[in-house]
């Protein structure tokens, strides 16, 4: 059975509220869910405030009170939960690979200043060093309101199409509408040309796959904000958007589009690896 990690667990309200995403996507989907929570002082302020001793029994205690009353929330699935010690981000992604998860959902609260640009969040961390399909949501979604609309932005670049196939899923799960949003980053025609061959050669797919979408072209000269103006503009439930993750090894960082994304849509962002776009999607 497919299995959604719920990455980062940390009894916050946003940690719980992506718990929540999770369970409605793994109805859709029919799967399984996992949450799994790293034992770092870093991961959850407060319930660091008992006895360090009592640490993870008091996790246990928490954890079987969610399963008591999320499990009734969770058609045919089982939820469980693990509990890790290390690195978060690499815990997660490890976790994921065991299970060979069918997507990743992480809550995060963002990131500003110093923290955003040089420390950056447990969520991009977690984005950049896993292959898999990851959900962000910020704390304070309404999860009574299901994915009616996603905004799929294409630009010039050649990842850019790779995330309709996953995109596409999630879409037909709710009988979502996808938002083509056609970027134009650059005067030249031959760039704008290139930018409306990949859109046409996505319609073409959604079209046969029977997906309700509409096409819409803007100027861009910063990708982040105008994808989260319109986003916003149109009431989308989610933004799909490619991970730009660095080539290079030593590289954990994420490209500054997707990192900004991240750290600042109020609307959850999924977040698609270049290489590898549909992990388990069809498992």
């Amino acid at each position: 059975m497919k299995k959604v990690i719920v990455a980062g667990i940390d009894f916050s309200d946003c940690s719980i509220n992506a718990l929540d995403h999770a369970i409605d996507i793994a109805n859709r989907a029919q799967a399984d869910v996992l949450m799994v929570w790293v034992n770092r002082p870093e991961t959850g302020k407060e319930i660091y405030s008992v006895d360090p001793g009592q640490i993870i029994a008091e996790a246990n205690k928490r954890f079987e009170a969610l399963k008591q009353s999320r499990q009734p929330m969770l058609n045919g699935g089982k939820i469980n939960y693990q509990i890790r010690k290390g690195k978060v981000y690499k815990e997660i992604v490890q976790a994921a690979d065991e299970v060979d998860a069918f997507l990743i959902v992480v809550g995060t609260h963002g990131a500003s200043g110093f923290e955003e640009f040089w420390i950056g969040s447990n969520a991009n961390r977690i984005v950049s060093a896993s292959e898999r399909p990851i959900i962000t949501i910020r704390g304070g979604i309404d999860m009574l309101k299901p994915i009616s609309r996603i905004v799929m932005p294409i630009d010039s670049t050649v990842e850019s199409r790779q995330k309709v196939p996953f995109t596409s899923l999630l879409a037909k799960y709710y009988d979502a509408e996808i938002h083509v949003l056609t970027l134009f980053s650059s005067p030249m025609p031959e760039i704008r040309d290139v930018v409306r061959e990949y859109v046409n050669q996505v319609t073409l797919y959604l079209t046969e796959n029977q997906l309700k979408h509409v096409v819409t072209e803007l100027e861009a000269d910063n990708l982040t904000d105008v994808t989260i103006e319109y986003a916003i503009k149109v009431d989308a439930n989610l933004i799909s958007i490619m991970d730009e993750q660095e080539t290079t090894t030593a590289n954990i960082w994420l490209g500054p589009y997707a990192q900004q994304m991240i750290n600042h849509s109020p609307i959850p962002v999924l977040c698609i690896h270049a290489k590898d776009l549909i992990a388990g999607a069809e498992k």
